[in-house]
């Protein structure tokens, strides 16, 4: 992607206040937060086919009650990211676990189809205020080292889990009462971390600046032309006319956001973030392997349940050997790294995930659950557990304080946009579910081959120590950043 020389806007941030809690409490209060916001991104799958038939949905429907979510989220992430920096980012967090929190109660009551959608979209823009405020928060109260490098794998362990934990409680919750109390689940879990991110959560300094309004709705526009483009291919095909004017519209659409932002006085998504080959290869990776991760969920959890005749509820503990492994490598992770690079663990990690998934792509009628389905999703599980700590990592390794919101804010927009524009991809290919297990592991093979050429290469051996002097063990010089922890 094109690079900019743009440089932090604004005077630099002054010291922190202290902090209003023990970092226990701040990083239980930031990783609950967080947990809701990507548990709302998998909860409604395995409950699609009860929503499909209670609401009487299409099937292009049913794709918008995800990408809906997860295009104002992705698009709206690095808005609510520049307001954190310029009005508090705890005051955002608040904001956003209101706004998402009101929302959850329309998705619950919604009595339509297009109401839901219409509230899915809500739920979005709250998780846009609300997620980029975690990883800030996260980032301004674990200073750069062994601390925050615990915190971020926390985080990282939280953003795997959390996709199969969603999947089970929302085909338990599904069968065993219905898939609106997946999302009122939310109102009791809103208030409870409202009253304590208010005691605990201390704030951080207000900045001077303006809103780049003009590239956040790029940012949501594009990405959603894109995704309908994909969405639409699938029922009309590729040759379709309005299917191609949404693809090349959106393509301009994204052009225009780079030159927008290359002009910004006060980008919302600075460029500069951009010019760290470890980030770019970690946004890159991100957004490849959400995307076959998303296209994995929803054609497993359908497939499950309209192929081989599982409830809700047993879809969803279909799930649970991906989930056992998965948060079991995601706690190891913290240890690993002390052995090890991120780099190389989040390599690893997308080899085995490809493994899975190329897997699932050769599943027949007459292969049992156990070789066909849970020992593909071993591998799989382990691979994510593996994976999302470094890829959070490197998304923000280097980053200045200053920036500290818009680089989480790219993080997890690429995150969000990622699963939106994959899973609409996977959708408009594939004829089958071993079809879209296949698509799923060529945007994996795609992750690793970024995570080859571009993370990895950024991070060197820890050189020795100079003469009459020491450097701190595990640490390695990445380019053109400054020092960095090998252990994130």
């Amino acid at each position: 992607m094109t690079t900019s020389t743009t440089t932090p806007v604004g005077p630099a941030s002054p010291p922190a206040a202290p902090r209003a809690g023990s970092p226990a409490a701040i990083l239980a209060i930031i990783l609950v937060g967080y947990f809701m916001v990507i548990l709302d991104n998998s909860i409604v799958i395995t409950g699609l086919p009860r929503i499909r038939t209670e609401l009487g949905l299409s099937a292009t429907a049913v794709a918008w009650v995800q990408n809906a979510y997860l295009l104002t989220f992705g698009g709206l992430l690095l808005l609510g990211a520049r307001a954190g920096d310029l009005l508090g980012r705890r005051r955002m967090f608040v904001l956003g676990l209101v706004v998402f929190t009101l929302a959850s109660v329309a998705v619950g009551l919604a009595p339509t189809g297009g109401w839901l959608i219409g509230a899915r979209a809500a739920q979005g823009l709250g998780a846009a205020v609300l997620a980029p405020s975690t990883l800030a928060l996260l980032t301004a109260n674990f200073p750069e080292g062994a601390e925050r490098n615990r915190a971020t794998a926390a985080y990282g362990a939280v953003a795997g889990i959390g996709a199969s934990v969603g999947l089970v409680a929302g085909g338990l919750l599904a069968d065993l009462v219905s898939w609106r109390a997946g999302f009122l689940i939310n109102v009791p879990i809103g208030i409870a971390m409202l009253i304590a991110g208010l005691r605990a959560l201390p704030e951080t300094p207000r900045r001077p600046g303006r809103f780049d309004l003009a590239g956040a709705v790029l940012a949501t526009l594009g990405p959603a032309a894109v995704a309908y483009g994909f969405v639409r291919a699938a029922e009309y095909g590729w040759a379709d006319l309005p299917t191609l004017g949404l693809l090349a519209g959106g393509v301009v659409l994204l052009g225009a956001l780079v030159a927008v932002e290359r002009g910004a006085a006060q980008p919302v998504m600075p460029l500069s973030l951009f010019a760290s080959r470890e980030r770019s290869g970690a946004y890159l990776a991100r957004m490849l392997f959400i995307g076959a991760m998303m296209g994995f969920f929803l054609f497993t959890s359908q497939y499950l349940q309209d192929e081989r005749g599982l409830t809700a509820l047993a879809a969803g503990l279909a799930f649970f050997p991906m989930t056992v492994v998965n948060f079991a490598v995601a706690v190891a992770v913290p240890r690993l790294q002390r052995r090890t690079s991120g780099p190389t663990l989040l390599v690893a990690g997308l080899v085995l995930a490809v493994a899975g998934m190329a897997w699932l792509s050769t599943i027949t009628a007459e292969r049992s659950y156990l070789v066909g389905v849970a020992l593909p999703m071993v591998l799989i599980g382990a691979g994510q557990g593996l994976a999302f700590a470094p890829l959070t990592a490197s998304g923000i390794a280097g980053v200045e304080p200053a920036q500290a919101g818009a680089a989480s804010g790219v993080v997890n927009s690429v995150h969000q946009l990622g699963g939106a524009l994959g899973m609409s991809l996977v959708l408009a290919v594939a004829g089958s579910y071993p079809t879209a297990m296949l698509a799923g592991a060529v945007l994996l093979a795609g992750a690793l081959v970024a995570a080859l050429a571009l993370v990895l290469p950024a991070r060197r051996r820890p050189q020795p120590p100079p003469p009459g002097g020491s450097t701190e063990p595990g640490t390695n010089r990445a380019s053109p950043d400054r020092p960095i922890p090998s252990t994130v």
